[in-house]
């Protein structure tokens, strides 16, 4: 049967990088390894990692994009829980037998080259999950 890795990343939706840094950099003392724009996704990510994870803040970076759009209707905190597979495509299909519902078909590939998708937070409790293969 196939496994989830670990938790790789929380993120969290942030209407201001400058102000939500200053609590997780700031105030808790994580360092920001990376701040990286996405232009594919409409977004700026700044990479906090804490021991074999990370915390990512998620900003929109255009009105009209879909985490934009989250961020209006509920404001800003967190979005989602990222957990590592080695497998994602068989992770999918396994999850699809089991009648979960996902929001991505088939898996994206992200500007680094990781493969990710998304479980509809109706199969899940309420909330957002992406899955992640490196």
């Amino acid at each position: 049967m196939l496994k989830v890795n670990r938790i790789h990343h929380v993120a969290v939706v942030v209407d201001d990088m400058e102000e939500s840094l200053s609590f997780w950099r700031d105030a808790l003392g994580l360092q920001m390894t990376e701040l990286r724009d996405s232009p594919a996704e409409q977004v700026q990510i700044a990479f906090l990692p804490v021991a074999g994870s990370e915390i990512e803040l998620v900003r929109p970076t255009s009105a009209d994009s879909g985490l934009a759009k989250y961020l209006a209707k509920r404001g800003p905190g967190m979005h989602h829980i990222c957990l590592e597979t080695d497998d994602i495509e068989a992770m999918m299909m396994q999850l699809k037998a089991k009648g979960v519902r996902l929001i991505n078909d088939t898996p994206r590939t992200g500007v680094d080259g990781r493969k990710y998708a998304f479980i509809h937070p109706e199969s899940t409790g309420g909330v957002l999950v992406e899955l992640y293969q490196l």
